[in-house]
């Protein structure tokens, strides 16, 4: 069991000067894009006016993705748990093939604002609309602690002092410039901290393992030679944990990839369906780059924990606070010059600022678009929305920012409930509603209803246990309430068995139920039609004119 020790003993947490000038500058940076692309409307709030191009979008999509998670977090789970911890690698890219040739064009196509808002169009239904949206906050509240936590983690080498100023420090400057910017500036932002977060991990890998005899041009392949010098605990497959459990993480990533509210949006911020698709191959291209590196940094870090500080594997071993900075530990260890490391933290933090800007903009829209306005007040003016938004985002950041100053998992872990959760209540929705027009109202409410009953059961048995004393002593020696029910409902992977589960049920009450109005059934096929459409149209717009192949 990894212990997650709140702050990392190893990290040299003190104040420093020019890594302080660095990170200051860059955070200073953040909020002039913010402040130059600000918006006064929800076009430019939400979806950026559909005005991104491929490759900006590309950029925004690997910024928007690498967040805290991978940039810290699948380094730390390899550095930790070893073989295991491939399966975030396997997990996390292979969604993006599966978003590549299911989800891409065919959500730019039905053209709306939000996920949410495709859930509700799509089935009809404000009820189906509400549990889209309040998943999506949820869904915002957990992966954005993950990325709060590698905030304040980073933070510490850089500015010392205590951790709790580092996550108020760091949400707040987020906070703000995100509730000033919207989604126009959070993209231009995101271009920028792509670049950021890529060369300061890449430069940091090679200075790493160059330095240190481990590699000298490819250390992504080199490593593989210094795998007989670490212990069995990095390199034997299912040492810390089980075959079923890495196919179940492996799995929830893979469909959670599909199902992330703040991932999909990226296509509605496109001008055209053809850029949607392009800029997702981009965004696989620029995601890959860090992917097939952080093996390598797990490794070199291990092995520096081994010579410098102790046996990673022993007692006490490697913390989970030490493993969740094992990137900027790594350039620590190496005795780079602290201005270098400072650049590798600095990495840290844009990653984790750029996808907390999605979440919290997804979750913003949720709230103030498809809760608000749809739901709660249709006459909604655009500046009540707007209020509605910003508020949001300030009430979540709050609610993040408590969460993360004792989380209850490590930051990687912490991401990959968020996923299991979009795996399990929202893929299936968006892909059967997208490809089986014959879905039905009733079929997604059951399904989504049965998805979150699922998700919730798998949280209160296995997490909450260890975060509250209360359910503390409900649970046994292997930390869950109801051990058989964690074993094939993993909190971290549940998804594998439920996410099957939840489209049996969907498709089975919707073939026991109406079938949809035809005019949703030409909303699904006009979305697989090979005739393109213009920049500000969406299927809804072509089937009301009445024209395109959905007459078929």
């Amino acid at each position: 069991m990894i212990t997650l020790q709140l702050l990392p003993e190893a990290l040299n947490a003190s104040f420093k000067l020019v890594p302080a000038i660095l990170v200051t500058g860059m955070l200073l940076l953040f909020l002039v894009v913010g402040y130059m692309f600000r918006v006064a409307d929800t076009e430019g709030l939400w979806v950026a006016g559909r005005s991104i191009g491929n490759i900006e979008n590309g950029m925004a999509i690997g910024s928007n993705w690498m967040s805290a998670a991978s940039y810290l977090g699948m380094a730390a789970l390899i550095a930790l748990s070893g073989y295991y911890g491939l399966s975030y690698v396997v997990g996390w890219s292979t969604g993006y093939f599966l978003l590549l040739i299911f989800l891409a064009t065919q959500m730019r196509r039905f053209g709306k604002y939000t996920a949410p808002d495709f859930v509700g169009d799509r089935f009809n239904s404000d009820a189906a609309r509400a549990i889209a949206a309040l998943t999506t906050i949820l869904i915002g509240f957990v992966y954005s602690v993950g990325q709060a936590r590698g905030m304040g983690l980073v933070g510490l080498y850089v500015f010392g002092g205590d951790y709790t100023v580092m996550v108020v420090l760091m949400m707040a400057i987020t906070v703000g410039y995100l509730a000033l910017s919207g989604m126009l500036g959070a993209t231009k932002n995101m271009a920028v901290q792509y670049v950021i977060l890529i060369v300061a991990f890449l430069v940091g890998l090679y200075v790493v393992g160059f330095t240190q005899g481990y590699s000298t041009i490819a250390p992504q392949i080199e490593y593989g030679a210094m795998l007989s010098d670490l212990s069995a605990e990095f390199t034997e497959p299912f040492v810390h944990e089980g075959f079923y459990l890495w196919i179940a993480t492996a799995f929830s990533l893979i469909v959670g990839t599909c199902g992330l509210p703040h991932v999909l949006v990226r296509f509605y911020t496109v001008e055209s369906e053809r850029t949607a698709r392009w800029s997702t191959v981009w965004g696989l291209f620029f995601i890959c780059l860090l992917y097939l590196s952080a093996p390598a940094f797990a490794a070199f870090g291990t092995d520096l924990y081994a010579n410098v500080v102790g046996d990673p594997y022993g007692t006490p071993g490697m913390s989970g606070a030490e493993g969740d900075v094992i990137v900027v530990l790594a350039a620590q260890l190496a005795q780079l010059p602290e201005w270098f490391v400072g650049l590798v933290a600095a990495g840290g933090i844009a990653a984790a600022i750029a996808t907390t800007a999605g979440l919290f903009i997804a979750a913003s829209s949720a709230a103030a678009h498809d809760i608000y306005t749809n739901i709660i007040n249709p006459d909604a003016t655009q500046r009540q929305q707007l209020i509605i938004g910003r508020g949001t985002i300030v009430v979540l950041g709050a609610v993040v920012t408590v969460t993360a100053l004792d989380p209850p998992a490590l930051v990687g872990e912490l991401v990959a409930y968020a996923f299991s959760l979009a795996g399990v209540v929202l893929f299936p929705m968006f892909f059967l509603g997208l490809w089986w027009e014959n879905t039905t109202r009733e079929g997604a409410l059951a399904g989504m209803v049965t998805g979150l009953v699922i998700w919730l059961s798998a949280i209160i048995n296995q997490v909450l246990p260890s975060y509250i004393g209360a359910l503390s002593g409900l649970a046994g020696e292997s930390g869950a309430i109801v051990p058989v029910f964690a074993d094939v409902f993993p909190a971290i992977g549940a998804a594998l068995v439920g996410t099957p589960l939840v489209f049996a049920v969907t498709i089975a009450v919707s073939l026991m139920t109406e079938d949809p109005p035809e005019r949703i059934k030409r909303l699904v096929r006009q979305c697989h039609s090979p005739i393109p459409m213009d920049q500000q149209q969406s299927a809804e717009d072509v089937v009301s004119g009445e024209s395109g192949p959905a007459d078929d």
